[in-house]
């Protein structure tokens, strides 16, 4: 199983590299529970030392489905597709994706996700606690004065 590749960090950040997302299909894991592998998926939250999300780069072979639908017991996901095109549903609706789709699904939402297209399709998905986020965008950042190293 090919893993991420630490870049830097320190006690304020982690960061990690996955390589070419044409290749997402060498990363596999083991299902925790049907213990079956599952190619062409990567979870960050421990190599990143994530706190507050868990972070997936997925992918779905040309022309199949994820296997199964499933909820989550206190987390909602939010899926950004990134490469390809086919269909999202949840609970009983059902509707075209394609590359810049983004659904966020709350926990008890019924999903899954069908690749229609000729090609690998490479979706990302951001999961965190429901009604978790206190401060967002603008309004949890700070401008502080400091040096640019990249000059």
């Amino acid at each position: 199983m090919k893993k991420a590749i630490k870049i830097s960090e320190n006690k304020n950040y982690s960061a990690v590299d996955l390589g070419n997302l044409n290749k997402l299909m060498e990363y596999s894991l083991i299902h925790p529970i049907n213990k079956q592998e599952i190619e062409g998926k990567v979870f960050l939250k421990d190599s990143t030392k994530s706190s507050g999300t868990e972070i997936s780069f997925n992918s779905l072979p040309a022309n199949t489905a994820q296997p199964y639908f499933h909820i989550h017991n206190k987390n909602e996901e939010t899926y950004i597709i990134l490469k390809g095109h086919g269909f999202f549903q949840v609970d009983d609706d059902c509707f075209e994706i394609k590359e810049g789709s983004t659904i966020r699904v709350a926990p008890k939402g019924v999903r899954g996700i069908k690749n229609s297209s000729d090609d690998i399709m490479i979706y990302l998905v951001v999961q965190s606690k429901e009604n978790s986020l206190e401060e967002h965008t603008t309004a949890d950042g700070t401008r502080v004065p400091y040096e640019a190293k990249w000059n």
